[in-house]
């Protein structure tokens, strides 16, 4: 099948500023999507078929592809491909059946109008997402570029940068940009009070701490034992570095965490890369908390939490690129079910720090190879008057790489 799906971007400009070839796509077409204000830009007496967005959007996307071959116009906001609709429909079509042509996209505009370099700047959607995302990448004179969900995020974002101690951070609320109706609204976080402003905006922040931070919001491995919540069920940060070095995140992976504690490992494992995930699996209430809590302040809300006790609770989770058990590997069935289900060239990590479970990672290694490695620990401590090395339990990690073949 040729080309019958075409997605045009288009700005607060209107029709006019779309390029021919855009603007002959649009003529063409039989059918034209967009939203209420796409479709109002549209010639007066327009007499062909019309689809606005319906909430859920794929409600609206497959009525698209039930008129497969028919020749369909998406009107989008500025890039398609940028946090936009064109996304959506390469997931579910070939590219050979597409014609996509992008207008500038929000960040390309805004970056524009403040003289920021796109290239400097961390860049966000917060359309339809959790605003607590908004935490992995608050650090000191970071730049970052939001796209709002409407009128109310610029409210949502300041009062969270207020409560990470980032509150006397410059934020830029752009309207409509590109439009005859463009404004600029400037202020900062802590006293933010500006209601005014169009569903249509972009954020543009400058980070500025107004307190000391808690600790350093690097998304190298290693945060602090304090960044977290917890009842002593921790990785302490020195064997957490470790086993998220051994784990060795690429971007888009799948991790299991299976005994979570507090979700140390698998917060760590996404805040590495925005589009990492990962799976936290534990049985204990309290804990399922911690993980809820200690995952939206450091800024991983779509870290997914399943409670229950491994194995069973494993079996109808998607497969993963990667595994960590940090407890109960001596459960029957855990190491088992766990070297099942993991990707062919997929990693497995296991700490030990018990001789029963040490003895089980031997086993193991015995049976499908890998590597046993001693961590042990010692932090300075006072002693009376003096200071002295208390040692942590040391502990004890196999690490292995399931064959391809």
């Amino acid at each position: 099948m040729g080309k019958w799906l075409s997605i045009v971007g288009i700005g607060e400009d209107g029709l006019a500023g779309v390029n021919p070839v855009g603007r002959s796509l649009v003529d063409r077409a039989e059918v034209i999507v967009g939203g209420e204000r796409h479709l109002a830009m549209l010639p007066p007496g327009d007499r062909r078929e019309q689809l606005i967005w319906t909430s859920p959007i794929e409600e609206s996307v497959n009525e698209i592809l039930r008129r497969r071959g028919q020749a369909v116009c998406v009107l989008a906001s500025g890039d398609p491909m940028c946090y936009g609709i064109g996304v959506t429909f390469t997931r579910r079509l070939p590219i050979t059946e597409m014609t996509i042509v992008p207008s500038p996209s929000t960040f390309s505009l805004a970056c524009a109008r403040l003289g920021w370099s796109l290239a400097e700047v961390e860049t966000l959607s917060l359309c339809g997402r959790n605003p607590a995302l908004l935490n992995a990448v608050l650090y000191p004179e970071a730049r970052l570029l939001v796209l709002s969900a409407d009128r109310r995020t610029p409210s949502t974002v300041a009062q969270i940068l207020t409560q990470q101690g980032f509150g006397d951070s410059q934020i830029t609320v752009l309207e409509r940009m590109g439009g005859d109706a463009e404004r600029i609204i400037e202020g900062v976080a802590s006293a933010w009070q500006a209601a005014d402003i169009a569903d249509l905006n972009a954020i543009a922040i400058r980070c500025i701490p107004s307190t000391s931070p808690r600790f350093s919001p690097t998304r190298l491995p290693g945060l602090p034992d304090s960044a977290y919540h917890h009842d002593g069920q921790l990785t302490k940060r020195e064997v957490r570095a470790v086993t998220l070095s051994a784990l060795a995140p690429l971007p888009g992976q799948l991790l299991w965490d299976v005994g979570a504690g507090c979700g140390s490992v698998g917060i760590e494992w996404m805040r590495t890369h925005p589009r990492n995930r990962a799976i936290a699996i534990e049985p204990h209430p309290q804990r399922l908390q911690y993980i809820a809590d200690n995952a939206t302040a450091l800024g991983t809300p779509n870290l997914q939490i399943i409670p229950g006790e491994a194995p069973a609770a494993l079996q109808e989770l998607p497969s993963p690129d990667a595994i960590f058990i940090g407890g109960g590997s001596t459960v029957p069935g855990v190491l088992e079910t766990c070297w099942q289900i993991l990707l062919p060239g997929g990693r497995l990590v296991a700490n030990a720090v018990t001789i029963e479970s040490e003895r089980l990672l031997l086993e193991w290694r015995d049976r499908v190879g890998g590597e046993l490695t001693r961590i042990a620990i010692q932090r300075a401590e006072p002693v009376g008057k003096f200071w002295g090395w208390k040692a942590m339990a040391p502990v004890t990690q196999w690490v292995v790489v399931k064959s391809a073949r």
